[in-house]
């Protein structure tokens, strides 16, 4: 006797959103990544397949982070000190997307300025093909400065600038309208606020299909239950016809993670907890899995050890 596996039918879809401009819309990228399109829950491919496979990305810094781990500092060697450098390094590990963080700072010790962040960007182009991601470094009048002037001076690369928050999202927005951009929108874990903030965005006539979503998440043992269930409710809502949270969404796991001392730190930590590199790079690539697993389209990561496990994990996903 057959059985029948029941299915769902949702009335709504995930937005779909592409990132690089290629030479044949105007920019000089490779390729461009198209993320989004679900019509079902993550990998319920017996419902509806899933039309554009989730992607990573490698975080980058326009200068040597003094903050990092050892281990990221050991993996990626001499190309941490050139931004074009490092670009290739991440490519040549498997990245889909390269996501270059700009710093307050400048090596010299003075404030980051508008030039100096054009210049990197125009480097790391230069060097890669892949789309970027610009993020600025977390101050609003710098943001301001430092993402303007890349905006202007990438115009029709269509990338991806960030990070739009509740209180700094004006400026972002309007350079990134001006120039054929698109912005990342970040919400500190709530679904409300992420709807809300997508809802500002749109109003001031950014299109739909030129924004990302960042839920903001927390690593494994630090947050990520509360995280998994806010990224499952908006993947819910945008399912169930909510059109302001139907964007694809980008997570930054490499982040997360490696700010956790089980990540962080080798010494003055019980012996139980084993190898320090293995247990790193599990703690992103598990963080990583289970932001998958909740609806994740693009996840930002650090180690390109921890880049090869994720993208056999998303095979693994698509296969299924």
């Amino acid at each position: 006797m057959p059985i029948d596996i029941p299915k769902d039918k949702w009335p709504g879809k995930i937005r779909t959103v592409t990132l690089g401009a290629t030479a044949a819309d105007g920019g000089s990228r490779a390729t461009a990544v198209t993320v989004g399109g679900g019509m079902s829950l993550p990998y319920m491919h017996f419902e509806n397949p899933t039309p554009n496979r989730p992607v990573v990305a490698i975080e980058i810094k326009d200068r040597k982070p003094e903050d990092w781990s050892q281990l990221l500092a050991k993996a990626w060697g001499d190309a941490m000190n050139d931004p074009a450098s490092w670009a290739k390094a991440a490519e040549a590990a498997g990245a889909d997307l390269v996501v270059l963080a700009l710093s307050v700072n400048g090596a010299d010790g003075k404030p980051n300025t508008a030039a100096a962040a054009v210049a990197a960007v125009k480097a790391v182009l230069a060097a890669t093909g892949l789309p970027l991601v610009v993020l600025g470094p977390g101050q609003v009048d710098l943001d301001n400065e430092l993402l303007v002037a890349v905006a202007e001076a990438a115009k029709g690369e269509k990338l991806a600038l960030g990070i739009c928050e509740d209180k700094n999202y004006r400026t972002i927005v309007a350079t990134a309208m001006a120039n054929g951009h698109l912005v990342t929108a970040r919400a500190p874990m709530d679904v409300n606020l992420s709807k809300q903030l997508n809802i500002l965005i749109s109003d001031m006539g950014m299109p739909t299909d030129r924004i990302l979503m960042d839920p903001t998440t927390g690593a494994l043992g630090y947050g990520i239950e509360y995280g998994y269930s806010v990224m499952e409710r908006l993947r819910l809502a945008a399912l169930q016809g909510d059109s302001m949270t139907q964007f694809p969404m980008i997570v930054t796991p490499g982040f997360e993670a490696w700010k956790a001392k089980e990540s962080k730190v080798g010494e003055g930590v019980p012996e139980a907890w084993g190898d320090w590199q293995e247990r790193a790079v599990n703690w992103e690539t598990l963080t990583s899995v289970a932001l998958l697993e909740s609806g994740a389209d693009i996840l930002v990561l650090r180690h390109p050890e921890s880049v090869k496990r994720v993208r056999l994990a998303i095979d693994e996903l698509m296969t299924a």
